[in-house]
């Protein structure tokens, strides 16, 4: 392995690391403030998240073994990332349906707030440096995750601005919005990542 290849593969634990950190704090607050304001854009918003720290802790240990061989595919980690998007899109469609049917009303919350602005300055760092080191060290899987990241930036300003008009202006219905907007960049994501691993 040359000197290049190795600090790029430092580099990509670098920032898996990094990414490890922020998602666990990312998936536990937006998950637990969801629930506690019963906001279906945070738990849609803390699932995808879940899934994000998941494709981080695969692509984490697919780099770590790949320091000791070459032959180590990354298949397996690109395709349990996939299935786990795709999966998610019926849990969130159905979170919307039950919210309806039931009633259910968001509460503002400034947690949620916060957690939004820290994921929109975060997010496009992690996502840059994913998306450099993967493609000069030709890593398939960073590169997919560094769509994820991208999806992640994106979600969190629609979540922002469903969690500011609520706080702001009292309205609730704008969380179910924004939770459709989070629907369709998790859609999104994952057909991206399907073509990438059929190239």
């Amino acid at each position: 392995m040359s000197r290049l290849q190795l600090e790029l593969r430092r580099r990509g634990l670098t920032v898996e690391y990094a990414s490890i950190v922020w998602m666990t704090v990312e998936s536990l607050a937006a998950l637990s403030v969801g629930f506690g304001a019963s906001s279906l854009a945070l738990l849609a918003f803390g699932g995808d998240s879940v899934i994000e720290l998941i494709s981080s802790w695969t692509v984490l240990v697919y780099l770590r073994r790949r320091d000791k061989t070459e032959t180590v595919q990354d298949e397996r980690a690109e395709w349990i990332t996939t299935f786990l998007l795709f999966l998610l899109v019926p849990t969130i469609a159905f979170g919307l349906i039950y919210n309806y049917l039931m009633g259910i009303r968001a509460e503002s919350s400034v947690l949620g707030i916060g957690l939004a602005i820290g994921a929109i300055i975060i997010m496009p760092v992690l996502a840059v440096e994913k998306k450099r080191v993967g493609d000069k060290g030709n890593l398939l899987s960073l590169s997919i995750d560094a769509i994820e990241s991208w999806t992640c930036f994106f979600m969190s300003i629609a979540l922002l601005g469903g969690l500011l008009a609520n706080y702001l202006w009292n309205f609730w219905w704008v969380d179910s919005a924004a939770a459709c907007i989070i629907l369709f960049f998790i859609l999104r994501e994952a057909l991206e990542a399907l073509k990438e691993i059929r190239k």
